[in-house]
């Protein structure tokens, strides 16, 4: 995985201690990273209290934009993986009273949608 996945859509595990020291200033007493994933620039975060989405914008990525969703308020979540023609696999989060995903990630085709879904299911049950 690397760069090349990276620029490709692919989401590659993200290291823990490098996450935690970012996600410093926003991270509250007690709370620590589980697992994290980086999509491009963005990363897909898993405490041991919330999921958080970096949403990281401009040229430089020093802008960025944090969402924060406890695990109970999300209701649901779906996977919807590459086909033969459909290069493109989506992960989808709901969460309480929404009608629509709150949440929308692509992937490129590969396993890497699997281990997000396998974190989301370890945490939402």
């Amino acid at each position: 995985m690397g760069l090349l996945s990276g620029i490709l859509g692919n989401a590659s595990k993200a290291n823990v201690d490098e996450v935690t020291k970012e996600l410093g200033p926003i991270l509250a007493n007690g709370e620590e990273v589980d697992v994290a994933f980086k999509l491009i620039r963005d990363l897909i975060v898993f405490t041991n209290k919330r999921l958080i989405m970096v949403d990281k914008q401009g040229i430089t990525g020093k802008k960025a934009e944090y969402h924060s969703y406890p695990y109970k308020s999300i209701s649901h979540f779906s996977v919807e993986t590459a086909g033969l023609f459909d290069a493109d696999a989506e992960l989808k989060i709901w969460i309480s009273g929404a009608q629509l995903p709150a949440i929308t990630k692509q992937f490129k085709k590969d396993n890497s949608i699997y281990d997000v879904q396998k974190a989301l299911t370890a945490v939402c049950g």
